[in-house]
């Protein structure tokens, strides 16, 4: 079983590579004070996919240079903003979802302003 690590990509300008900052929480053994420190990890992206400030999740691999042993799989969250793959859309269906999504919205409007209000304060 490959480890799978989720972190923050700090630099993308590498060619095919990422640096990833991975966040952990540790117990300090003497003091016994709750500790954050970071991992350095750097990643393979073949596409290219992935920027700065996203948050990725990566896996080990095989070694494909000196200090590259991870491999990049998927764009978690980018710069904050949550991605969710199955919520993707083509860009033909992304417009006529919001055409009829509109449309019913001012129907619905037009309709409550047809109706006019009795009411006397």
């Amino acid at each position: 079983m490959r480890k799978k690590l989720q972190g923050t990509v700090r630099s993308a300008k590498n060619e095919k590579t990422l640096r990833v900052d991975v966040a952990r929480l540790y117990r300090h053994k003497k003091y016994g004070k709750i500790v954050s420190a970071r991992t350095v990890c750097y990643a393979h992206d073949e596409n290219k996919e992935a920027q700065e400030g996203d948050v990725v999740e990566i896996i080990e691999s095989r070694p494909y240079s000196k200090t590259k042993r991870w491999e990049f799989v998927r764009v978690v969250r980018r710069g904050g903003v949550l991605v969710d793959p199955g919520a993707v859309a083509a860009p033909g269906e992304r417009d006529e979802e919001a055409e009829s999504n509109g449309n019913a919205e001012s129907t619905a409007t037009e309709q409550e302003s047809a109706s006019p209000a009795t009411e006397e304060v």
